[in-house]
């Protein structure tokens, strides 16, 4: 958590320019201590951080420290707002729902001025009021553990012999979730036809797929 709280510093520095130490407090919902706490640390991590005391200090980027991104057309921008802005159902489903916002947030904080504002508008003239629908599968989080860990993976179908699989990736059809074994990568197990899964201690090896999963 506290690396992700350095880099937005980072970000926001880089964008907004010279900030109070309220300021960021304010915009990352911590106290001014654990803010100045975090200055300090990236100082000691040798970043151009220069601090300036009284009624007009603040904090900022020194030495015309900079990390942006390539600008955006205005087109652009606007397929970007979109992109940030829509509720992704998949990553509710993976778990990875408030992984999510975060990366949002600083992908958002990593444009320069001119395209955060392109950003911004496009926002204000669109908005995503979306059904949350049926609760995802719970297993699709651990699932996702277990591929992302190449861990043996144990599943007992509904019918049929309980089965050792190699989760290489998980894949999403207009049927539902599937995952696929490495050991079949051409026959993916739809996650609706399984019953009890356990998740090994063992791993396997990564194996070369012809397709990305």
């Amino acid at each position: 958590m506290r690396a992700s709280r350095l880099l937005r510093i980072l970000l926001l520095l880089q964008n907004r320019g010279r900030l109070t130490s309220a300021q960021l407090a304010a915009e990352l919902e911590v106290a001014r201590r654990t803010i100045l706490r975090d200055v300090d640390a990236l100082s000691e991590a040798g970043l151009p951080i220069i601090v300036h005391q009284g009624n007009q200090g603040g904090i900022e980027l020194g030495f015309n420290y900079r990390t942006r991104l390539t600008g955006l057309a205005a087109d652009e921008a606007e397929a970007m707002a979109v992109i940030l802005s829509r509720p992704i159902p998949e990553l509710r489903a993976l778990g990875l729902e408030q992984a999510g916002a975060r990366a949002s947030d600083k992908m958002f904080e990593s444009f320069p001025d001119v395209v955060r504002a392109k950003i911004e508008a496009a926002r204000r003239r669109y908005r995503f009021d979306l059904p949350q629908g049926p609760p995802p599968d719970p297993r699709l989080p651990a699932l996702a553990e277990a591929v992302r860990d190449t861990r043996i993976v144990r599943i007992r179908a509904r019918s049929g012999r309980p089965r050792e699989i190699h989760p290489a990736g998980l894949l999403l059809r207009a049927e539902g979730w599937f995952v696929v074994d490495g050991l079949a990568p051409d026959t993916p197990i739809a996650l609706g036809d399984c019953a009890d899964i356990n998740i090994s201690a063992r791993s396997f090896l990564r194996p070369s797929l012809a397709r990305p999963y």
